[in-house]
């Protein structure tokens, strides 16, 4: 399968690029400052928000399937106070406080997403675009593949914008949204963690913000299936295990061999924090048509085994 990964640099990209290489298929990884380090994967730089340069790839690789992680990732705020050292993550770090949601990042986020749609509709092809359980206030706490987009942050709303835009643009697109990605130990979250533990940041980890966390082999696979599959429309394809961000890192730490009793814990409901709480993605509907099992985050972190 002839594959386009967008934003092929971050973290689910680079995995994405890694089990397309050791699959054997012809793919291509775009980057917007630096590109990856997977081998057998060509690397093209790409700027999402210019609608000609997307063109111009499509057309020149001609894609049977498309998967879009491109976007300006949410200020995810887990700390009380300023680190003392910013984690240097492919993504923005978890430990960065107060970070303004820039009107590049409403670009980059919902125009790109539709710009890449807009491509892929006029080139043909598949189309998998990762959204975020983000695009949720928290105020039902679980939420399965027909519940309708309420954010209340301002990432949110530009990841439930580009749903809509995908979704009018290329209604036989899948539109895969997803939580916390983990990987075996280069996501942002145990960055922090590993900071925290080890007394480099100061801060706390929420008890009452609650995800379902997804591992990025996982992740990675499932996206590749439903491009490889005729489905359509809104998927949940995140862990099976709702768990604290706290809890998370307590797993990370004890997992890494670290003092799991120094990592500071708090409640997100006593800060003016914006964002949803407490939610849970169902994804029984999706699990039912993988093959991929999507492990909870006790089991790929308890023991290491998925």
């Amino acid at each position: 399968m002839r594959t386009l990964i967008v934003g092929g640099s971050g973290l689910l990209g680079s995995e994405l690029a890694r089990q397309c290489s050791q699959a054997g298929h012809e793919a291509v990884a775009t980057y917007l400052t630096r590109a990856g380090e997977s081998a057998g994967v060509e690397w093209l730089p790409l700027d999402v928000r210019r609608r000609e340069n997307i063109d111009e790839l499509m057309s020149a690789f001609r894609p049977e399937a498309v998967i879009n992680t491109a976007f300006r990732p949410e200020a995810v705020i887990n700390t009380a106070f300023r680190p003392e050292a910013v984690i240097n993550t492919a993504f923005r770090p978890e430990a960065v406080i107060n970070t303004a949601f820039r009107q590049t990042d409403w670009t980059t986020t919902a125009t790109g997403a539709a710009n890449v749609a807009l491509a892929v509709s006029m080139a043909g092809g598949r189309l998998v675009h990762v959204s975020s359980d983000a695009v949720f206030s928290g105020a039902a706490i679980r939420y399965d593949e027909t519940c309708v987009p309420d954010p209340i942050s301002p990432y949110g709303a530009a990841k439930g914008a580009a749903e809509t835009a995908v979704s009018a643009i290329a209604p036989t697109a899948v539109i895969a949204r997803t939580s916390l990605i983990i990987g075996d130990g280069a996501s942002p979250h145990e960055a922090l963690v590993r900071s925290l533990a080890t007394g480099r940041a100061r801060g706390v980890l929420f008890t009452d913000d609650v995800r379902c966390p997804v591992h990025v082999a996982d992740l990675a696979a499932a996206l590749l299936e439903l491009a490889a599959s005729e489905y359509r429309g809104i998927h949940h394809v995140a862990g099976a295990d709702a768990v604290s961000r706290y809890e998370l890192g307590l797993l990370i730490a004890r997992r890494d061999g670290l003092d799991a009793d120094r990592l500071p814990s708090g409640r997100r409901a006593d800060t003016r924090l914006p964002g949803p709480v407490d939610v849970r993605l169902d994804c029984a509907m999706t699990q039912r048509r993988l093959q991929t099992e999507l492990h909870g985050a006790r089991q790929f972190l308890g023991d290491g085994q998925r």
